[in-house]
């Protein structure tokens, strides 16, 4: 093809697109996200790649041993490879790496396996002076959906453990449709002695609520007393977790029945023991809708005239009565060392036998508190001194007939 003078070079539309391509093989083009890279999740951005005086990508890796050390070798960055021209920018140094590894991903942090069922919010306090244990049941988060419509009727109950589980079960009230309730309830717990403090272990469980069946379980979390500091408030943000088994080794003959507080007072004025029934805490219950008929009978023993039974009155459909009744027993001071209390609880049934509780001993004979409460009372004369008692379902020396 010819030119003439003073014309400006045509070029055909198939020279025009061989140009960057011939001669030799087809290069690929670059992309525009090939400048512009994504970092993983996670990572910080390091320094950008730069562009050298071609046009091509440098990492700061490859700037540095090109341009400030001769002493290094030169890299060469590949002009054709985007990705390589990339890696030492996008890969940090090993330090930085295992610093970011110890980190948790808190965005990623919802779809761990440990939240699936939800996280409860609550605070424990002991009242050492008033033996209670106080169990504020603050709100859940991101409990797992139950029913149809992908929420829940969530409630929370409480048990101590071990001991018998219907004696001592609070709960909550039950919130509808939702998935991040809030209670702001406080459940007490009454007759929590130091020692309880140190064995028990207080299980928490989140459960939804149906009507028309079996409530479900949701998760639930343990927490041994023995981390509570006396009179002072503990908070937990706990995950809920799988259902745990109950260790059913305990011997059943002390299986726990409830609390009992008794008062003692050695009258010199009047020549007698005064014996007082307080108030008794989280019986079992005996009746098919989930109460007790509560009444308390105490005796003196050994009883050789048998006119030494005292009964209080019966409150009725209660797990947690309150009395306030005292039983006077003559007796001289001296002969008290030779005595033994016996209280036993009951429950009150109509046209059948009823139902024994639980009791406890008092005296010379018995051991651990009940034994260090009949000996204050005897050094202590005119002073009332009460004390918490566990009940149990076996007591030495009597045959439980009403």
């Amino acid at each position: 093809m010819t030119q003439r003078k003073g014309e400006k070079p045509t070029i055909s539309i198939q020279e025009h697109m061989a140009i960057d391509v011939c001669p030799g093989p087809i290069q690929p083009i670059k992309q525009i996200s090939d400048y512009f890279p994504r970092y993983p999740r996670g990572l910080p951005p390091t320094e950008p790649a730069l562009l050298n005086r071609a046009g091509s990508l440098r990492s700061p890796a490859a700037r540095h041993n090109s341009g400030d050390d001769p002493a290094h070798s030169r890299v060469a960055v590949d002009d054709d490879n985007p990705d390589r021209a990339f890696s030492g920018a996008a890969a940090p140094s090993p330090a930085t790496t295992g610093k970011k590894e110890e980190e948790p991903d808190v965005e990623g942090y919802d779809s761990d396996d440990s939240t699936t069922l939800g996280t409860l919010d609550f605070s424990l306090l002991y009242d050492q002076e008033n033996n209670a244990l106080h169990c504020t049941i603050n709100k859940a988060k991101g409990l797992k959906p139950m029913d149809h419509n992908g929420l829940s009727d969530p409630y929370v109950k409480l048990h101590l453990l071990p001991g018998a589980s219907k004696a001592n079960k609070l709960r909550t009230k039950t919130l509808r449709n939702t998935l991040n309730p809030v209670w702001s309830e406080t459940l007490t717990y009454y007759g929590i002695t130091d020692e309880d403090m140190v064995r028990k272990t207080l299980r928490i469980s989140v459960c939804d609520e149906d009507k028309f069946r079996h409530n479900e379980f949701i998760g639930e979390t343990r927490i041994p007393l023995k981390k509570l500091k006396p009179n002072q408030t503990k908070n937990f943000y706990n995950c809920l977790e799988k259902q745990l088994p109950i260790d059913k080794t305990d011997d059943k003959s002390l299986e726990e029945r409830g609390r009992i507080m008794i008062s003692l007072k050695y009258s010199s004025q009047k020549s007698g023991l005064v014996v007082g029934i307080v108030r008794c805490a989280h019986l079992a219950a005996m009746d098919a809708n989930g109460f007790s008929d509560p009444y308390v009978k105490t005796y003196l023993k050994p009883d050789e005239n048998k006119k030494s039974k005292h009964k209080t009155a019966v409150k009725k459909k209660t797990l947690n009565p309150e009395f306030n009744e005292e039983f006077f027993y003559e007796i001289k001071y001296a002969d008290l060392s030779k005595k033994t209390l016996e209280v036993t609880v009951w429950d009150y049934d109509i046209g059948k036998s009823n139902d024994f509780i639980g009791g406890v001993s008092l005296g010379i004979s018995a051991n651990g508190e009940r034994l260090k409460h009949w000996f204050d009372c005897l050094k202590n004369k005119d002073k009332k001194i009460e004390r918490w008692h566990t009940l149990t379902n076996e007591l030495p020396g009597t045959t439980f007939n009403d």
